[in-house]
């Protein structure tokens, strides 16, 4: 324990660093677990979407969702989530939502909004579709 007190004074910025990075991960582990919109992988998304009735909503571009598309997803914009314009998702309120964007990087925002909006059940795909096409799973065209 003496050591780490003895470096602690000799290298103060680097013990500053380490304790911000500590307190970063403590935050982000404890705010995902709290959290009511959960990751999911592609073989969830599977099964929320055969066994559930599951949605999955696209929010990448329409020029990337035209090119390739996980099968029955419905393109809709992180820009129309963002404003509320949630007329076509409307009845979906009590299925399963499950947010894909390109690399599983954009899509909280978007799953963040749809349950402010009172969806229940939003999950994220984690990787997004790049997920999708890693794990060799049909895709529309």
């Amino acid at each position: 324990m003496d050591q780490y007190i003895t470096f602690a004074v000799n290298n103060p910025m680097l013990s500053m660093a380490w304790l911000a990075i500590a307190t970063m991960l403590v935050f982000i582990t404890v705010k995902s677990k709290l959290s009511k919109i959960k990751e999911i992988s592609t073989q969830q998304l599977t099964l929320l979407v055969n066994r559930e009735n599951g949605v999955i909503v696209d929010i990448r571009s329409e020029a990337d969702f035209n090119k390739g598309h996980i099968i029955g997803s419905k393109q809709h914009s992180l820009e129309k989530i963002s404003n509320n314009d949630l007329v076509a998702l409307e009845k979906e309120k009590a299925n399963p939502i499950i947010v894909v964007c390109a690399a599983g990087m954009s899509a909280s925002k978007a799953a963040n909004a749809l349950a402010k909006a009172g969806f229940s059940q939003v999950s994220i795909l984690k990787g997004g579709f790049s997920a999708w096409q890693g794990a060799n799973l049909p895709v529309a065209k």
